[in-house]
């Protein structure tokens, strides 16, 4: 994870996202997720999450449903280990960028 991508939230806070490689592991820790279309010079954000462990997300089958449905073409991670403020982070970009894709059907 080296590359960062911003988002801003509907705050004006600037959230910072790694894209996550397929061959990448992730460790068990919690974080925030998006699900994007990088297609030109400004991603737009498909679906957002938080879990408290990113190790168990199955990001294979995310990625090709937000694919086939939307577009999406990259899965974005950002380390985040406090439960209130990654809620808070997620409820903030979700306010601006009204993602097409519910995580509760994906």
């Amino acid at each position: 994870m080296n590359r960062r991508i911003v988002f801003a939230g509907r705050s004006g806070a600037e959230y910072s996202y790694s894209p996550l490689t397929p061959q990448e592991r992730l460790r068990p820790i919690a974080g925030n997720y998006v699900v994007a279309r990088m297609d030109g010079a400004k991603p737009s954000i498909v679906a957002a999450g938080e879990t408290d462990n990113l190790s168990r997300m199955n990001w294979h089958d995310l990625l090709e449903r937000a694919r086939m449905l939307h577009g999406a073409t990259d899965i974005l991670v950002r380390l985040n280990v406090r439960s209130a403020i990654r809620r808070e982070e997620l409820e903030d970009l979700i306010a601006i960028h009204q993602p097409p894709m519910s995580l509760e059907t994906a």
